[in-house]
């Protein structure tokens, strides 16, 4: 039986990414800041184990206690919809710790156990929004496109190695916690200068109404990490959602 480690499981893709390898007979080791177990079925192929993507002694002890493993879903991460201006410091670092270095971090910790077996799959959950530019979405979209332009570099040192890396680019999926994280960070922003605000207004209105008109769904984030973990000939490249495929073309 295989194994798969995701990182971000105690809600949207993470939760539901664990609960359809689970369906699928695989061995799940399900990570979140705060276990919860209520949250998945009860099985003894799951494992539910506490990580913050942000410490490293969190990320040696999940992988430790998580032991051998065949594919690695990096999917934690929070969202955040701001001016750059009125962004904190704190708010920037918050962003690429967690978003980026998380996921460095996550791969450096597993990589030796790959390397010796000459077998792995890595699938980083990025983001469409890389894609086309958006407003108020610099420091989130930055932080997703380092992790685009390091997949793909990492990709060709690691094929010779035996393991795969493969980038999931999801649409706008309003159902998630993105918005709920991104509004949580918008409240430790300093005061927007005024001359933001009716910008900022229609800025959000058209991303809302495009996020309603065509929502990625969740089952569709599923099935591109599925597809991405199992499929040896699927692309580096896995947009999700019609949005996101729309972008992508």
């Amino acid at each position: 039986m295989k194994t798969v480690l995701i990182t971000g499981c105690s809600s949207g893709f993470g939760l539901e990414t664990a609960r359809h390898f689970l369906k699928q007979g695989w061995s799940v080791v399900a990570t979140m800041r705060q276990p919860d177990k209520t949250l998945l079925p009860a099985s003894d192929h799951l494992r539910v184990l506490p990580l913050d993507v942000t410490n490293t002694q969190s990320i040696a002890q999940a992988v430790a206690a998580a032991g051998p493993i065949d594919a690695l879903v990096n999917n934690a991460g929070i969202g955040l919809l701001s001016p750059f201006e009125s962004t904190a410091e704190e708010t920037i670092r918050k962003i690429l710790k967690t978003n980026t270095l998380g996921t460095f971090e996550m791969i450096r910790a597993v990589l030796p156990q790959m390397r010796a077996k000459g077998a792995g799959v890595i699938v980083n959950v990025s983001s469409s929004v890389t894609l086309k530019p958006l407003p108020l979405l610099s420091i989130y979209t930055a932080s997703k496109a380092a992790v685009n332009a390091y997949t793909e570099c990492l990709a060709l040192e690691l094929a010779p190695l035996g393991i795969q890396t493969r980038l999931v680019l999801p649409g706008q999926a309003p159902s998630t916690s993105f918005g709920s994280n991104a509004r949580s960070l918008m409240a430790e922003a300093t005061e927007t200068p005024a001359a933001y605000k009716p910008f900022m207004e229609e800025a959000m209105s058209a991303l809302q109404k495009n996020a309603a008109a065509e929502p990625t769904k969740t089952d569709d984030v599923v099935q591109a990490v599925w597809r991405a973990v199992t499929d040896p000939n699927c692309p580096l490249h896995l947009p999700a959602g019609s949005d996101a495929e729309a972008l992508a073309v």
